[in-house]
């Protein structure tokens, strides 16, 4: 298929700006001194993102999600914006997480500064001996920190609602006592994103966040997996 040349041009101006915007919150990150600075920071470079992308989040169930304490939160993963839609969703609580990021973004040109500086735990999947990472995990959440994750490991770029589960969610959770808080971005937002990124004139994208119900770190009736796809309707 054929972009039109406006559609084009309105990408490369998009992936300049994301690109400025992110190395200069990148570089403002690094000199923050506490959770509550960076959550101010990624919140305000989430909604400048998204607003030049023409989206605004909408909350389902925002009565259940906690104003402040430590969580595990999950949610699934379809687009590269999805961060910054939880950011969004959770821009009136005081909770601050830890993103659990991979290598890649880490050593990334576009987004390595804002991944290194901005409250994250690196997740090496090539290494054998996880206990650095573990240890990390439990520094973090001994300084009042959340921890993010997406426990379906990596993007979902196929059609089904939800890729599989890694086993990692239920291991973290349970090694250090914390509640689950399992959030599902019901839109597609990597759909939103192509949508925001052709500039459709005057026609914002929304996207839909929905608030599950806490789940017990010491809940073993079922696998985190099923809990989730029960309490979000989700077909296998």
């Amino acid at each position: 298929m054929q972009i039109h040349p406006l559609a084009y041009f309105n990408r490369i101006k998009m992936a300049l700006y994301a690109t400025f915007l992110t190395n200069v919150y990148g570089l403002k990150l690094k000199k923050a001194r506490s959770g509550a600075e960076k959550k101010k920071l990624r919140l305000e470079y989430a909604q400048k993102l998204l607003s030049a992308l023409n989206i605004s989040v909408v909350v389902k169930g925002g009565e259940k999600l906690p104003k402040d304490g430590r969580f595990l939160l999950i949610t699934n993963h379809r687009s590269i914006i999805d961060p910054l839609i939880i950011e969004a969703a959770f821009k009136d609580t005081d909770i601050f997480g830890l993103w659990v990021s991979k290598k890649e973004l880490y050593n990334s040109f576009f987004f390595g500064v804002f991944t290194r500086n901005g409250g994250t735990v690196l997740l090496d999947r090539e290494t054998k001996q996880m206990s650095g990472f573990f240890k990390e995990i439990k520094a973090g959440i001994d300084e009042g920190n959340s921890i993010f994750l997406f426990p379906e490991g990596t993007r979902n770029k196929g059609t089904s609602d939800l890729s599989e589960f890694k086993e990692g969610a239920r291991i973290i959770a349970v090694k250090n006592r914390l509640p689950i808080l399992p959030i599902y971005i019901r839109t597609n937002a990597n759909e939103t994103l192509e949508a925001g990124l052709k500039k459709r004139p005057q026609q914002q994208q929304q996207v839909i966040v929905e608030i599950g119900d806490l789940i017990d770190y010491k809940e073993r009736s079922v696998d985190l997996e099923t809990a989730y796809r029960k309490m979000f309707h989700l077909k296998y």
